[in-house]
């Protein structure tokens, strides 16, 4: 087998959590910097959250209602195509 192939492992390291929690696990990075942590997570704490940090909810509301605006019937999707060809 070779030798050196594993990442060094930390038995202490420091996890930090936007909430500000912190938590000391092992792992492969010294320090990890993540968004939820069982402290601040819905399953764990019984609260409802929204996390968002994308703007996504935004995004596909923005795409539906642009879906329901453009919604064509058959035949007017007929038209439109017959009148491209004509061009």
């Amino acid at each position: 087998m070779k030798k050196d192939t594993h990442p060094k492992y930390f038995k202490n390291a420091e996890i930090r959590c936007a909430c500000g929690a912190k938590h000391k696990l092992g792992a492969t990075y010294e320090k990890i910097d993540v968004d939820i942590c069982s402290s601040c997570h819905p399953f764990y704490t019984g609260e409802e959250k929204l996390v968002d940090t994308a703007g996504r909810v935004e995004k596909f509301k923005a795409r539906k209602a642009r879906a329901k605006t453009t919604l064509r019937t058959k035949t007017e999707k007929k038209a439109i195509k017959k009148a491209k060809r004509a061009k």
